[in-house]
């Protein structure tokens, strides 16, 4: 089962009710979101009880302009009674104006994090990155191409909601564009991701 969420819509995404946090605006097919404080937070778990998945979301990072503001967690599914059964897609921007990507997983003991320090990327420049879990196995990309990848047990996530544009306790705001985020209850080949 595949389920896409194109974000041309502040108040319904996917067709799940949408809690807006400060003030994302829309533009064209995407949305903006400015750092300091607008998220979007979805009530629905696309991820519910898959065993293996492929997340992918298409996005736009800009200068946070800001020291404070070099973590961005701008894709947090999450367990809201347990806090020990989240995923999180990520960025960091470093000094010369680059970001890279920063994947994690938790499964109550079990967590692994894929920190890409080693693959930096220009802002200002639409990507598409991807998380993948199948047996095991957490790998992510960032336009196709494979950085890093590791060992950690996942145990499905059944009940959650989805944070966009920030972590889902309304800190580490995203600053850019996010125009679609699609989620696979398999794991997907690059060639199968979705294009840019």
């Amino acid at each position: 089962m595949t389920e896409t969420w194109n974000l041309d819509c502040l108040e319904n995404i996917g067709g799940h009710k949408t809690e807006k946090i400060g003030e994302p605006t829309l533009k064209g097919d995407s949305v903006i979101f400015d750092g300091i404080g607008s998220g979007l937070i979805v009530h629905s778990n696309p991820l519910r009880n898959a065993e293996a998945f492929t997340i992918e979301v298409i996005f736009n990072p800009a200068n946070s302009g800001s020291p404070a503001n070099i973590e961005q967690r701008f894709i947090h599914f999450q367990n809201l009674i347990n806090e020990n059964s989240r995923i999180l897609i990520e960025l960091r921007l470093t000094k010369d104006n680059q970001w890279f990507l920063d994947t994690f997983i938790k499964s109550d003991d079990a967590a692994l994090t894929l920190y890409a320090e080693k693959f930096p990327h220009p802002v200002d420049q639409w990507y598409h990155a991807a998380l993948v879990y199948e047996n095991g196995i957490m790998k992510h990309f960032v336009n196709q191409a494979e950085e890093m990848s590791g060992n950690v047990n996942y145990v499905p996530i059944v009940e959650a909601d989805t944070s966009i544009g920030m972590r889902i306790n309304k800190v580490s705001w995203f600053k850019g564009a996010i125009k679609t985020l699609r989620v696979t209850d398999k794991a997907l080949l690059p060639s199968e991701f979705l294009k840019l």
